[in-house]
């Protein structure tokens, strides 16, 4: 449904290649968070193809076990322009579940230091069965400018990095 998602973008003034490299290193995930859910990779090795599967440790205080694991299968990988996720659990027996919402990452080189960057939450394909337990999105847009602000100040070419060169995000529910 066109409404169930959440889109926002934001300029970030790094090269395309950095800003996609930021974003399939699993260990900088915890950093670009704008929720503060997602707390360490557990399998730290960079995303490089489609079905990938990496593990994150969160932490949220209305999860039944406050820390628990999500296990993410990467759906969309394709260097610098696009990534995205398909986020799960992962069963006693290796099986993974998924809730049906997704993230996902386009990008669009400016020019050789500045790219477009749109994080989409699509919640499209959960179940009613889920939703009867879980309201979506579970978070205001903030949550994706705040991520979005965040992979600015990691991807930015200097250790000083600020988002003073990044422009004001536009929001779009779809």
């Amino acid at each position: 449904m066109a409404d169930d998602t959440l889109s926002v973008t934001l300029t970030v003034p790094a090269p395309v290649a950095r800003v996609f490299a930021t974003l399939a290193d699993p260990t900088t995930h915890s950093a670009i968070d704008g929720t503060g859910w997602v707390r360490e990779a557990v399998d730290r090795a960079p995303l490089t193809e489609a079905g990938q599967v990496f593990r994150m440790g969160m932490f949220h205080p209305n999860h039944p076990d406050g820390e628990y694991r999500m296990a993410n299968q990467v759906q969309v990988l394709d260097p610098p322009h696009a990534i995205g996720w398909l986020p799960g659990q992962e069963k006693e027996d290796g099986r993974l579940e998924f809730g049906g919402w997704t993230w996902r990452y386009d990008l669009v080189p400016l020019g050789p230091a500045e790219t477009a960057v749109t994080l989409t939450y699509d919640w499209s394909a959960v179940p009613p069965y889920i939703r009867e337990y879980i309201a979506f999105p579970p978070f205001g847009p903030e949550h994706l400018t705040d991520s979005l602000h965040h992979l600015a100040e990691l991807a930015a070419p200097t250790s000083a990095a600020s988002t003073s060169g990044a422009s004001t995000p536009g929001v779009r529910r779809g």
